[in-house]
């Protein structure tokens, strides 16, 4: 049985079981970065998805609200709230990306959504198929943290997960991401 149809089964399923459990966590998260910084608490990001698609990627804001709009890896590291660190080493500014899998945009696991901007990592995507794919919350490029100044190397990483994928190894990259090896979103700016 080819596993991406089950994926997307599992992925929805997943998603409805966490999202009574997140949606008070993120309230609680939401409260707290308003008190701790002025700003919506949610962060809204134009991602690159299936089909070179985009989309609006949903995140607790981690950054203080007028950080510039570019990838982490661009961004001072003193841009980021002190609760933004623990939501960041967390994950819980990903729960809102429950949503984003349930309306179909993302997946649990796949290669990691990259900005409109970022024209390398598109390219060498689109030169290794990764486009085929939805985008995950997490993906075998966050464990072995590449992130995405490095397109070529990503873009290949991202096509070995898509050749490889399976159950047992989503299941396991969900594990290592919940355990905090890698970084989830080596892209947002505030996210």
């Amino acid at each position: 049985m080819k596993y991406t149809p089950f994926k997307r089964v599992l992925d929805v399923v997943l998603a409805v079981v966490l999202l009574p459990i997140a949606v008070p966590v993120c309230l609680l998260a939401a409260i707290a970065i308003r008190l701790e910084s002025p700003g919506n608490p949610m962060f809204l990001q134009r991602r690159v998805g299936k089909h070179e698609r985009d989309f609006t990627c949903l995140k607790l804001r981690t950054m203080f609200a007028n950080t510039v709009d570019a990838g982490s890896h661009e961004v001072s590291k003193g841009a980021v709230t002190k609760l933004g660190r623990i939501l960041r080493k967390t994950k819980v500014d990903e729960l809102p990306q429950l949503i984003n899998v349930l309306r179909g945009e993302m997946s649990f696991v796949g290669p990691r959504p990259g900005l409109p901007v970022q024209q390398d990592l598109t390219e060498a995507r689109r030169a290794q198929g990764v486009y085929d794919v939805l985008p995950g919350i997490t993906g075998l490029g966050q464990i072995r943290k590449i992130d995405m100044s490095t397109p070529v190397e990503l873009a290949k990483v991202d096509r070995e997960y898509i050749d490889n994928q399976s159950l047992i190894l989503d299941l396991k990259l969900i594990a290592m991401t919940a355990l905090g090896r890698g970084n989830t979103d080596p892209n947002s700016k505030q996210g």
